[in-house]
């Protein structure tokens, strides 16, 4: 068993983009996780949509052994964790399993909202913190402003950060070992009970249902039988082991540890996030204090294309909900789509991932309704109701007031930009609540109604400050306000996976943008098609889609005029009767890209 003294936790935390997954890299190439030959660049992210998007989504642990200039050997236990707000999630709970953190800053970028953010949740676990200036080889880099800025906005003392480059691999040798000499070793003591926090649960394709734990007092062995305190279930451990960052078979995990157990767990759902795990024999009077539970922010419906792929979609949901605790869903219907799913989700780019891996890993054919978020509604009879569907919206005359969702917003900017990122703001009817200077930065916080922000606000500000803003967010509180529901008409048919809950000052501005959009979209029948935008029984937009017309009269060669109008006034009748009786298909790809609203 491995001296307790000798063991390091620390996760990576860190804005997006500032180089985690690569310094982790470096840390497992100088330790010697892997080989020359075995190498590649993100080698801990290994979904493919990882690797293309250049960002991690799930949290991953590996074990290092690194031998440190003071002659000892020292077993490090890295996670590299999400850099993106949605899935902060991720983030806490790897925070949970660790001691300490490693904070990288850009030394070109300097401190970014998230990079807060996640400082403050490292605070917030009594993390013992070591900055790192990444990317000090790049022509733009400045360490000593940089520097300067963490002790300003995070209150860091940074003199001694290290300054290093994960791509050129300078300064990573000081990185280990100021994580020996800096962060403190665990605490456990094992001859106690058996007490370990269940940090992560996913699904093996080969193996059945992995759990990744972490030791806190007791030994966990191989053979011994194990109680999850939250279920009561009982299970045999088949298998112990550590992720180096290849899987690695041991016979037992000490307390300080961090490793897998297969325990012949039959649904992910046994294995529950933040569980704590004894010994069915010598059990542990106390839980571990768990995870807070992750409130979905943004919601949307998920139905697939052909109604047999219900039971499929089904399947790969609870699959999905199960390696990603912070996804929920419940089954619904809809007029227009049939039978499907209401996702709830921690913003777009955790939707726009889900949505994906389905695809991906699953082969599904989705189509999406718009993004909306959970309303609170008070009908005038007491009752209250909380709302994610806007088609669902009860009729005006039983409301007594709807109250929205309000987030809490830091944007950091370059000062040069910060005009039209005021403005932004003010537009989606923004609050300011502070505004401060770090050199040449801004940082703006803002109250903001969340359903502005759902739709395309974080593309709005990425392109009006060329990319260089960052932005994070927490919900703070509901708030009354005058909103109505919009509906989208196709040929007098509602469709109501396009039924939308907007503030009454933009309801006629959104719904004559969809139908703009709408209008480029549908394709044209052979009978005129109206798209209309309308609050209860009145339409505020319309736009029409012109008939296709076959030319009836190509075949008339001269002759009598007569001839030609009874040609065309037969064309006519035939295309009043296609009115009434002509359906107009929507594409699938018409239902995202009309709620994309931007500039246009």
């Amino acid at each position: 068993m491995i001296d307790i003294n000798k063991i390091r936790n620390f996760s990576i935390i860190a804005h997006i983009d500032h180089g985690k997954s690569t310094i982790a890299d470096r840390l497992i190439q100088v330790c010697g996780g892997l080989s020359d030959r075995e190498m590649k660049e993100q080698v801990l992210d290994s979904m493919d949509i990882e690797r293309e998007r250049g960002i991690t989504i799930k949290a991953q642990t590996v074990r290092l052994d690194y031998k440190a200039k003071d002659g000892q050997s020292y077993v490090l236990n890295l996670m590299d964790t999400p850099g993106h707000v949605d899935f902060g999630y991720e983030v806490s709970r790897s925070l949970a399993a660790c001691e300490g953190s490693l904070l990288i800053v850009d030394a070109s970028q300097g401190v970014e909202a998230q990079t807060l953010a996640n400082v403050y949740q490292a605070i917030n676990a009594d993390h013992e913190i070591v900055p790192v200036l990444n990317k000090i080889d790049l022509p733009a880099a400045e360490p000593e402003r940089v520097k300067a800025q963490i002790e300003e906005v995070i209150g860091l003392p940074a003199d001694d950060a290290i300054a290093a480059s994960a791509k050129t691999g300078a300064g990573i040798e000081d990185i280990l070992e100021a994580l020996v000499t800096k962060l403190p070793p665990p605490v456990g003591d094992k001859d106690a009970p058996l007490q370990a926090l269940l940090v992560d649960s996913w699904y093996d394709a080969y193996l059945g249902v992995m759990t990744l734990v972490r030791v806190r007092h007791g030994v966990l062995k191989k053979g011994m039988k194990i109680r999850m305190m939250a279920t009561g279930a009982t299970h045999v451990i088949e298998r112990v082991g550590v992720f180096a960052p290849k899987p690695i078979a041991l016979d037992q995990l000490g307390p300080g540890e961090i490793g897998f157990i297969n325990a012949g767990v039959k649904r992910v759902a046994d294995a529950k996030v933040g569980d704590t795990i004894t010994e069915e024999r010598h059990p542990t009077d106390t839980a571990l204090p768990g995870f807070a539970p992750s409130v979905p922010v943004v919601f949307c419906g998920l139905f697939p294309v052909d109604t047999n792929d219900f039971s499929g979609l089904r399947e790969a949901l609870e699959k999905l909900s199960l390696n990603d605790a912070s996804f929920s869903f419940e089954a619904e219907t809809s007029a227009a789509l049939g039978f499907g799913f209401r996702c709830g989700f921690l913003g777009l780019l955790h939707m726009e991932v889900i949505r994906e891996r389905l695809s991906r890993e699953f082969n599904l054919e989705l189509i999406s309704t718009a993004p909306s978020v959970v309303y609170q509604m008070t009908l005038t009879d007491g009752k209250h109701l909380y709302l994610h569907n806007p088609a669902d919206m009860p009729e005006v005359s039983r409301l007594a007031s709807i109250e929205e969702p309000w987030i809490k917003a830091t944007i950091m900017t370059p000062d040069e930009f910060l005009g039209p990122v005021l403005t932004l703001c003010t537009e989606r009817r923004g609050e300011q609540i502070d505004l401060t200077y770090a050199g040449n930065r801004a940082m703006a916080v803002y109250r903001l109604p969340l359903n502005e922000v759902v739709f395309d606000f974080y593309d709005r500000l990425k392109s009006i400050t060329r990319g260089y803003a960052s932005f994070d967010y927490a919900l703070d509180s509901y708030r009354e306000g005058d909103l109505v529901k919009v509906s989208i008409l196709v040929n007098g048919d509602l469709v109501d996976a396009l039924s939308m809950i907007v503030h009454r000052d933009q309801a006629e501005g959104k719904g004559r943008a969809i139908c703009i959009r709408l209008k480029d979209l549908v394709p044209r029948q052979m009978f005129k098609v109206a798209l209309q935008a309308a609050i209860g029984g009145k339409v505020i937009a319309r736009e029409t889609i012109a008939a296709l017309r076959k030319d009836v009269t190509a075949k008339c060669y001269g002759g009598d005029i007569s001839r030609k109008k009874k040609l065309l006034d037969k064309q006519k009748e035939g295309k009043k009767k296609m009115r009434q009786f002509g359906k107009v298909e929507i594409p699938q790809n018409a239902f995202f890209e009309a709620l994309k609203m931007g500039d246009n």
